[in-house]
This record gives C-alpha cells, sequence and structure tokens, in this order.
C-alpha cells in the first residue's frame, strides 16, 4: 500500500473541489452524526459546485439520524450506488484508518482521492487534510465551504450543525472551543431549528435501545476502585432481544455517566465468532487513543475505538481491561 501520501492545505482542498467531477463521498462504518452531517453536507455542496456526489457507507444510516438523510438518499449501502458513479472521484471524510471504511476499502482504497479527517491518530491512505483541532469533521466542511466563495446550500447548514453538536455531545465535552461555538452561531443565524436537531440526536431513542441498555446495565463491571467502567454485549445476548448494531450506541454513554470512572469502554460482539468492537471514553485527562492503538485503532485523546480478536467476551474483557490499566 502507498504510504507518501501528501499533506494538503486548505486553499489546495478548496482548489481540488472545484474541479467538476462525479463524487463518491466515502464515510466511516457504523455511522454517527458528525460522519452524517459531514458526508451529506459534502455531497450537496460539492453538488452545488457542479460534481453530482453519493455517499456511501459499509452500513446505512442508522434510524435515530434517518432525519439528517431523508429525502437526500435512500440508502448509503455500495447495492445502491448509480451506475453514473462507476469510475467517479472518491472522497473520504471523518474516516481515520482504511478499517474504518470495512469493505468499501477494498473497491475503492485505491481511488481515494482527498481524505478529510479531524482525528488525531490514525493511518492516512491518501492525500489528505487532517485537523485534530477541530472538535469535527463538520468543522472542517463547514471552514472548506466559506473559504470557497460558495453559498452554502439550506440543508447543509442543519447538517453541519447537527455534525458539530454529535461530535461535542451538544456542545459538553472538551473537545468543544471557541470556535466551534462560533461556527455553531453561524449556522444558528441561518434559521434552523437546532432545539428540534439536538432533541432529535440526544432526547429520543428507539426503544430498541433501551433495551440494549437495560441488558448492557446487567453487564457492567467495575475496575481499579471504580475508576474504569466496562460494559459488554455479548452476540447471543444481542441476538435474543432482536438488536442492530445501531442500538449499541448509548452503551458507552451509560458506562461513562457513572460517577467517578475515569475511562468508559464499550464492548460490542457484532456477529458469531471471535471479533469485537469497541468504543472508548475518558472523562479525565488520560489518552485512549493509546489505549486504542495497542489493538490497531485510533482516535482522539477522549474518544476512540479499535477491534479485538478473542475467543469469548470474557476473554475480550480480560484483554482490554490490561490495557487500560497499564494506561492508568
Amino acid at each position: 500500500m502507498k504510504t507518501d501520501f501528501r499533506a494538503l492545505t486548505e486553499r489546495e482542498v478548496i482548489d481540488i473541489l472545484r474541479v467538476p467531477a462525479p463524487t463518491v463521498v466515502l464515510f466511516h462504518v457504523r455511522p454517527d452524526g458528525d460522519a452524517v452531517g459531514s458526508a451529506f453536507a459534502l455531497s450537496l455542496w460539492l453538488s452545488a459546485m457542479g460534481s453530482p456526489a453519493f455517499c456511501l457507507s459499509e452500513d446505512e444510516v442508522p434510524e435515530y439520524l434517518r432525519f439528517l438523510s431523508d429525502g437526500l438518499q435512500e440508502s448509503t449501502r455500495q447495492t445502491a450506488l448509480p451506475a453514473a458513479f462507476k469510475n467517479a472521484r472518491v472522497i473520504t471524510v471523518d474516516t481515520p484508518s482504511p478499517a474504518q471504511l470495512g469493505h468499501l476499502f477494498e473497491t475503492f482504497g485505491d481511488r481515494v482521492t482527498l481524505m478529510i479527517d479531524h482525528h488525531g491518530k490514525g493511518t492516512p491512505y491518501a492525500d489528505h487534510y487532517i485537523r485534530p483541532a477541530a472538535a469535527a469533521a463538520g468543522e472542517i466542511v463547514y471552514d472548506l465551504i466559506a473559504a470557497s466563495g460558495v453559498e452554502m446550500p439550506p440543508r447543509s447548514a442543519e447538517l453541519l450543525y447537527a455534525a458539530i453538536s454529535a461530535d461535542t455531545g451538544c456542545f459538553r465535552f472538551s473537545n468543544t472551543t471557541k470556535e466551534t461555538h462560533l461556527r455553531a452561531a453561524a449556522l444558528v443565524e441561518t434559521g434552523i431549528d437546532t432545539a428540534e436537531i439536538n432533541r432529535r440526536l440526544f432526547d429520543s431513542k428507539p426503544y430498541k435501545t433501551l433495551l440494549a441498555e437495560k441488558a448492557g446495565f446487567d453487564r457492567l463491571h467495575f475496575y481499579a476502585e471504580g475508576r474504569v467502567a466496562v460494559v459488554t454485549m455479548p452476540y447471543e445476548v444481542k441476538a435474543s432481544l432482536a438488536l442492530e448494531e445501531e442500538n449499541l450506541t448509548t452503551l458507552i454513554d451509560m458506562a461513562r455517566s457513572v460517577a467517578g470512572v475515569d475511562v468508559a469502554a464499550s464492548l460490542r460482539q457484532p456477529e458469531p465468532g471471535g471479533s469485537y468492537h469497541v468504543s472508548l471514553r475518558a472523562n479525565t485527562d488520560i489518552d485512549v487513543s493509546a489505549i486504542a492503538a495497542v489493538f490497531g485503532g485510533g482516535g482522539h485523546k477522549r474518544a476512540a475505538g479499535c477491534g479485538i480478536d478473542a475467543k469469548n467476551a470474557d476473554e475480550a474483557e480480560e484483554q482490554l481491561v490490561r490495557a487500560v490499566l497499564a494506561a492508568l
């Protein structure tokens, strides 16, 4: 795999995106609000500049985020890609490593011409514009649109506000900066309904997500005198409740919310077999991206993810806890 990729300037990125060309915008597996909001805002901007765009992920947009993609695309799966995009330019957003593209990397990996991201740790796989100081990829896309001189498509304001709010926990997380608030304020001035956006992001959950949280609470384990909280979701539990992966996204928030917890983790087994997905969050000044890197993952200092291979959930949890305790 090629490794001599260039770090681009904002102006170079804008010049690249100004060139009219059908474009596929890829975003990461198990998409969150930042990935969905950034990708679709970018696609609308590209379309406004004469470049038809289509957004793809290995996974569909989860139910609670479909208000963002409604009316834009019915599906984000590769099978939905129109024939007109067969040889299109490929750009990724909010996706720090090839692994985060899932199976799409096998098809599009060597065709990615531009990588736009804000994660501090990852594996560049194309010429890239990475700003770790940005709280969300949505901030970067906002700045690119603002610097381009092209009027922001009306729907993009809603998408970018959702992206920024999602990745800052409604502006509660430590990655929120003065600049984050200034960008959000500019988006508010466009007249979007921020109260409804935040209600849909944070105060509305599918019933099955609540079932997942109930099952997860029964599998919440504590270590290091309560400083570490780990919640596990083995496949058999997931299957018994007919849960989807998107129903498991709030397990990490449940673990993180316990008073006294410095590091929280959720460990999910998506399918039968030995592969487990891990999300890590820190409430204090502990670099969970370094913990994720032990298992080939990455992310931000206080929010990261990785995968673990193990015989069962207990063994996967043991591996993870050892790495967390070493970091403590």
